[in-house]
């Protein structure tokens, strides 16, 4: 057999070469963990910063949300199907607040719960959102 060698220099060289486009990234977020699902709801640990109707992300990109903020676990509703959710699955916190598209553009359209097309007719055509759940206005009229 024929001697392999291998210098350090060769060695050097090519780690700085391989790691010469490499830019390290630190990315905060909170993970939390099933603990038990069934009947469309997920219940979940170990997000103490999720907010009411705040948009979790389960595996697979399925979403749900976050609806009983209990000291110990979040029930949350999936929006989706439960079948490939198991306990012990990590769940993402998104910091996103369920909101919907809203204005002319979804005229005649049909959408999913979140505002998604299910119509074949592309994307909905608007920026703007609005918030699922808003406070009620003061009314501006006296109780009679």
């Amino acid at each position: 057999m024929a001697d392999l060698t291998i210098t350090a220099s060769e060695i050097a060289a090519t780690l700085e070469q391989h790691l010469s486009g490499f830019r390290p990234e630190i990315v905060s977020e909170q993970v939390g963990q099933v603990i038990e699902v069934g009947d469309g709801i997920a219940h979940i640990e170990g997000l103490p910063g999720a907010a009411v109707n705040e948009i979790l992300e389960f595996p697979g990109g399925l979403l749900g949300l976050a609806l009983n903020l209990d000291e110990d676990e979040i029930g949350a509703v999936v929006l989706g199907d439960v079948a490939g959710i198991e306990a012990g699955d990590a769940v993402r916190a998104t910091g996103r607040i369920l909101s919907v598209p809203v204005g002319d553009a979804l005229l005649g359209r049909v959408v999913d719960t979140l505002g998604r097309p299910l119509d074949g007719k592309g994307p909905v055509a608007t920026t703007a959102t609005r918030r699922m759940e808003l406070p009620a206005r003061a009314s501006s009229t006296a109780s009679r």
